[in-house]
């Protein structure tokens, strides 16, 4: 599957974006998905992860609350709603396919290695 985020902008302290994660290939819909972010200077971290159907959500917990991952299967499309943004949420952001089963998602959904292919990455910037 290959993968194509965008959405990301330049957006005020407060404010929102919301990500998106198109996926080419029919197989979309089987995959549960990641959002990750890398910051400058920064190792990849995860954010955010949704299970193949989207019943199942996990989240960091320094986004919990105010990030919402989302999917529509039908439109082969991953989301990111990004609400009350921080400084610290400057980062680019990647989508990324996980292709273990939803249990183990549930135990480890931020193993970065357990996700096998990923998107370009797009950039956010909040400014103070």
């Amino acid at each position: 599957v290959q993968l194509q985020a965008s959405g990301g902008g330049l957006v005020q302290a407060g404010g929102s974006l919301r990500l998106s994660c198109a996926a080419s290939g029919r197989t979309f819909s089987s995959y549960a998905m990641g959002w990750f972010r890398q910051a400058p200077g920064k190792e990849r971290e995860f954010v955010a992860a949704i299970s193949w159907s989207g019943g199942r959500t996990y989240y960091a917990d320094h986004v919990k609350g105010r990030f919402t991952a989302s999917r529509d299967n039908a439109k082969n499309t991953l989301y990111l709603q990004m609400n009350t943004l921080k400084p610290e949420d400057t980062a680019v952001y990647y989508c990324a396919a996980y292709t273990l089963s939803d249990d183990y998602l549930s135990r480890y959904p931020g193993r970065l290695n357990d996700y096998d292919y990923w998107g370009q990455g797009t950039q956010v910037t909040v400014s103070s």
